[in-house]
């Protein structure tokens, strides 16, 4: 678990939602110069923090909604700070909570070096992990419905189906159940899992695209340096820190890439364990 501890003049917590936001001011001394509710828009909340912009920082707790306020503070050039939401939960859990309290729970923990960090997703990269997120809850999804197959099968005690993973081996399951609402059950998994299995092969072809992309990226990243440029960068590479930065760059993005595709292996091998 990693604080925030940079000592500013001004901070700022908020209580973020998809329309509306909760923002509290603290100064230095915990004094509160700011707390109201309003729209969740970057007009409002740069109108709301104009009079203590010098030496400010941001934080709100990390759920789906940061992606604007982040990249406006960028832009802005304010200090931002995404909270993590567990470990929050765990440090500020209280009975009473409502969003004026979260907004000024959140001041108090950046200003007392207490808040806990999550690390903020850079800009370019978000599409991607979504994206990969996104397969994973496909994958989980095909998972889900057929294990709930093997699992009536079981309850009715048919014959073993097999693996029912491998489009071959559905073929004719619905028919072994007698009882008709039972089979309209099984061919509704079935129906749902075909689209799964769609969707997630559609999305692993995104994602194979995006990691070809990725490499070559890397190839254009230094056209720009000057030759002098790109020797000094040459021999910090060449140098022990130099190759422990290439190596976990490279390993990270490409982890980043592969960490979708190694949990479903995982989901779909404890969901479908090998025959003895």
């Amino acid at each position: 678990m990693r604080f925030y501890t940079t000592p500013h003049r001004y901070y700022c917590g908020i209580d973020l939602h998809a329309r509306r936001m909760y923002v509290c001011v603290l100064d230095a001394e915990g004094q509160i110069r700011v707390h109201r509710n309003g729209p969740a828009t970057p007009e409002h909340f740069l109108t709301t923090i104009a009079p203590y912009r010098e030496d400010l920082v941001v934080a709100v707790e990390c759920i789906f909604t940061w992606y604007w306020l982040a990249d406006l503070c960028a832009q802005e050039g304010i200090a931002f700070v995404l909270g993590h939401a567990l470990y929050m939960k765990a440090i500020h859990g209280g009975k009473a909570k409502n969003d004026k309290i979260d907004a000024h729970k959140i001041a108090v923990l950046v200003r007392g070096g207490m808040l806990p960090m999550a690390y903020v997703y850079p800009r370019e990269m978000r599409a991607t992990r979504d994206l990969l997120r996104r397969r994973c809850h496909f994958t989980r999804k095909r998972a889900e419905l057929l294990t709930h197959i093997q699992n009536t099968a079981s309850q009715y005690r048919l014959p073993t189906l097999g693996k029912i993973a491998y489009h071959a081996n559905r073929v004719g399951v619905a028919e072994q159940f007698r009882d008709p609402e039972v089979r309209k059950s099984v061919e509704t998994n079935l129906a749902l899992a075909h689209e799964a299995i769609a969707a997630e092969r559609k999305l692993r072809g995104q994602q194979d695209a995006l990691t070809r992309a990725a490499l070559v990226r890397w190839l254009y990243t230094y056209r720009s340096l000057t030759n002098e440029e790109l020797a000094t960068y040459v021999e910090f590479g060449e140098s022990d820190p130099g190759r422990w930065f290439v190596t976990t760059q490279r390993q990270g993005l490409l982890d980043a890439m592969r960490v979708a595709m190694a949990s479903a292996a995982r989901q779909m091998a404890s969901a479908f364990p090998a025959k003895r």
